[in-house]
């Protein structure tokens, strides 16, 4: 038996009662004058807080929280004061996994009576505001235009629509103060949300906000969606509360009785708050077992900008940690949070997220975010620069104050981005050696593992199963990253470059360590399956299954992709440096290199690779490299059920590649596995359906070589592909194209007003501006320019 004693502690009611030390027990039956026995269990988790204050460090203290639902009235706040030890370490523990719900929300004793067209309603208590509704533990929608269509999974918002916030649909409104916009970004990365304050005096629509992306590019002008507004309830499942009158409309679905139903809503936006810092951290603390419902949106709070990226950020979620060393958050499920479940702010060491179960998110999963004055001089906007020959080139970090040595292991995680548009299954920025294992991610607005610049690598991914992302962005990955380090500027050629040729070590300043993805399986068929943007550097990338959008590497340093197996893509080399250290050998491709302004000579970084069909070889070798590459006949064991391997006769095995297992993807927890999805398997390409190189007669312009893009190639450009562009892939010197001020890689998107998708756009626009000197719309350096071209004669292909 264990050895117990007995300490004084004052409860709530300021009464002094004992107290077992090492075990205290709480129940939605206890009480807090109670002593936290079996027998006398606590009712509050702040009182069994303030119990073990007086035991931690002496003993190891378990919190045992009994099967039930626990309405917190204000957040669990955690400190220093509330460590364990290496020795006495501190755990709450729910009675049995799964049992004990820890809610941020109220549960409501409501009286129903029927409205009108389908509608009920009911008078809440006075002074009420509520950010969701949840019925018999579903969240429910408000009111919105236009409605939520399930069918529409991969629209944005499942349901847009351009005169959401028109001053006509406005004009129906009698009082839309308090409504949403919810828009993507003009490109679609990512998406803005405002709140409407009211009406102007010409019925146009006034309203706040629009910070939650750090590229600020204004909304888009057809994916829009308003919610909040009473006249637009017209839907089962949507609700509508007027907090002046004090009542709750809800459209339930038909033939049901809302009488009937369990009603909560929500209030805390966190519910566990774990505050420490550096220099006094909590330790060696345990969450297990719990369940975390009813968690508020965070949407009009999310507005820090990181460095560089897409991405703002709100520091916060269902459980927000700072500052804590050896912290576990074990076999928890986090059901249906409005923003980020697992939020872990500055300094960490060795946190571990395990066992883990996190769904429908109204935002990401699980982040982990450091300081950005750790940071050497740290931009965060995108067109930011700075002189890179005054730049600190001390390598690392400045402060200590950021993520490291942390693990998410064995962990379910789908249903990321339902609230907002830049979210992620886990989400890294401003960290170190982050380790992802086990992990299945999967039904994600954007991207299941987004790493958002290169402070400090070293993570480590691996055997993680990511599929169905990037479902309502655009121009992402399942996996995706940036590199917009110290080094870097979006004119990476003119200015990064040759900096780095005088100094080596400049991209390596902040990618100090080597990230690394290896075992696992990844599939995005609205993007790459792994996509590493912007200036990404210092990846090692092996040993991984692609089953949709390829492999993409961007301008950056020292990514060495090999033995990976990507099935009907490639590899896409996007707008690289000119000596980038990189390196693809040893993968199996069924298409070849999809190069788009790529420098002279950058095929000598591909060679030693598997092509399944001799076409695509002969292509990939015209392009300048792969000249020991083999082709070898689509010889998978059993690709109908996943199995990529190569079979034993193949010679891509005699060649060096060695095969690596198909089974060991994603979540391994027998709970989780049973329950968790994959991905579909695509059927295999012949050689007919996969183009050798996509080969067109050449056409020019004032010399220079022209490029209509397609596909996912409007990503080396910034640019969303509906608007379309020619690009200019070869400039010679002295052409007239390079005296006019032309340069290499513009993207010519229009000539005198009229839109310019493909090169039969050009000459017809050109033909048709007479003796006019064209005005020629492009993007240079992912910005745009305009010129006006002189003396140009009208030409056609």
């Amino acid at each position: 038996m264990r050895r117990r004693f007995v300490i004084a502690i004052a409860s709530l009611h300021a009464l002094t009662v004992p107290v077992l030390a090492a075990d205290l027990y709480v129940s939605p039956l206890g009480n807090d004058r109670q002593p936290g026995t079996t027998e006398g269990p606590l009712v509050s988790l702040t009182a069994a807080r303030d119990a073990a204050r007086r035991i931690v460090g002496k003993e190891a203290v378990t919190i045992h929280v009994a099967d039930g639902i626990y309405y917190l009235p204000e957040a669990l706040v955690l400190t220093a004061a509330d460590s364990g030890t290496p020795a006495f370490p501190v755990t709450w523990k729910a009675e049995h996994e799964g049992k004990a719900v820890l809610s941020g929300g109220s549960k409501l004793a409501l009286q129903w009576q029927p409205y009108r067209d389908g509608i009920w309603q009911a008078t809440t208590p006075a002074g009420l505001s509520i950010d969701q509704l949840f019925i018999d533990g579903t969240r429910q929608r408000m009111a919105r235009y236009p409605n939520y269509d399930p069918a529409k999974p991969t629209a944005a918002y499942q349901g847009f629509a351009a005169d959401a916030i028109s001053k006509e649909r406005a004009a129906h409104w009698a009082d839309p103060a308090g409504g949403y916009i919810h828009a993507m970004h003009v490109a679609r990365w990512g998406g803005y949300h405002y709140r409407i304050t009211g009406k102007k005096a010409d019925g146009t629509l006034q309203y706040e906000g629009g910070w939650q992306n750090n590229r600020q590019m204004g909304m888009h002008a057809q994916q829009r969606m308003v919610e909040n507004i009473f006249e637009e309830l017209d839907a089962p499942g949507e609700w509508f509360h007027n907090a002046k009158t004090n009542t709750l409309y809800y459209f339930p679905e038909a033939g049901r009785n809302p009488s009937d139903a369990n009603v909560e809503i929500v209030r805390l936006s966190h519910l566990v708050d774990v505050r420490g810092t550096a220099a006094d951290p909590v330790r060696h603390l345990t969450f297990q077992g719990f369940v975390i419902r009813h968690a508020a949106r965070t949407f009009m709070e999310n507005r820090e900008p990181l460095l560089r990226s897409d991405w703002t950020i709100y520091r916060g979620g269902a459980f927000t940690l700072t500052g804590t060393e050896n912290v576990a958050i074990l076999d928890c499920e986090f059901d249906q949070p409005g923003g980020n479940a697992i939020f872990f702010n500055q300094y960490h060491r060795r946190a571990l997220v395990k066992g883990c179960h996190i769904h429908d998110t109204g935002a990401s999963g699980v982040c982990f975010v450091g300081d950005p004055a750790a940071v050497r001089d740290p931009l965060f906007e995108y067109s930011q620069t700075q002189d890179l020959t005054k730049i600190d080139t001390t390598p690392g970090p400045k402060t200590d104050n950021y993520p490291a040595d942390c693990a998410v292991e064995d962990c379910l995680i789908h249903g990321i981005g339902r609230v907002e548009r830049q979210p992620a299954g886990v989400q890294i920025s401003m960290s170190s050696r982050i380790s992802l294992r086990d992990l299945s991610i999967y039904d994600c607005a954007r991207a299941g593992i987004n790493i958002g610049d290169g402070c400090w690598g070293g993570h480590l991914i691996e055997y993680c199963d990511v599929f169905d992302t990037v479902l309502e962005t655009h121009d992402h990955g399942s996996f995706n990253s940036w590199g917009r380090d110290r080094y870097w500027t979006s004119n990476h050629r003119g200015i990064s470059q040759p900096q780095v040729e005088k100094n080596p070590k400049l991209p390596y300043l902040d990618a100090v360590e080597t990230t690394v993805i290896r075992d696992s399986r990844w599939r995005c068929d609205h993007g790459w399956d792994i996509d590493l943007d912007d200036g990404s550097s210092n990846y090692e990338i092996y040993r991984n299954l692609l089953l949709a959008g390829g492999l993409k590497f961007r301008e950056g340093y020292g990514r060495k992709a090999h033995d990976n197996v990507i099935v009907n893509n490639g590899l896409h080399p996007h707008v690289w440096f000119t000596h980038s250290g990189d390196s693809v050998t040893g993968n199996v491709l069924m298409k070849p290199h999809a190069e788009i302004g790529m420098p002279e000579g950058w095929a000598a970084a591909f060679n030693r690779n598997f092509f399944t069909f001799p076409a695509l070889l002969g292509a990939s070798r015209k392009q300048g490299g792969d000249a020991d590459s083999i082709a070898i006949a689509p010889d998978f064991v059993d690709a109908v059920k996943a199995d990529f391997r190569l079979k034993e006769n193949s010679p891509a095995l005699k060649a060096g590649f060695t095969n690596f297992p198909m089974d060991q993807f994603g979540v391994k927890k027998p709970s989780l596995k049973t329950i968790a999805k994959t991905p579909a398997i695509p059927a295999l390409k012949s050689a007919g359906e996969t183009p050798a190189s996509g080969e067109t007669i050449p056409q020019y312009w004032l010399g220079a070589l022209l490029h209509s893009l397609a596909g996912e190639e409007f990503s080396a450009f910034g640019t969303a592909r509906e608007d379309g562009g020619v690009q200019l892939a070869q400039v010679p010197q002295n052409s007239p194209a390079a005296k006019a001020g032309l340069q290499e890689n513009d993207l010519i998107q229009g000539v005198n007003g009229r839109k310019v998708t493909k090169a039969a756009d050009l000459f017809a626009a050109l033909n048709g501006t007479g003796d006019q000197a064209p005005k020629i719309f492009l993007i240079r350096n992912q910005k745009p320019v305009t010129l006006t071209i002189s003396r140009v004669t009208p030409q056609s292909p």
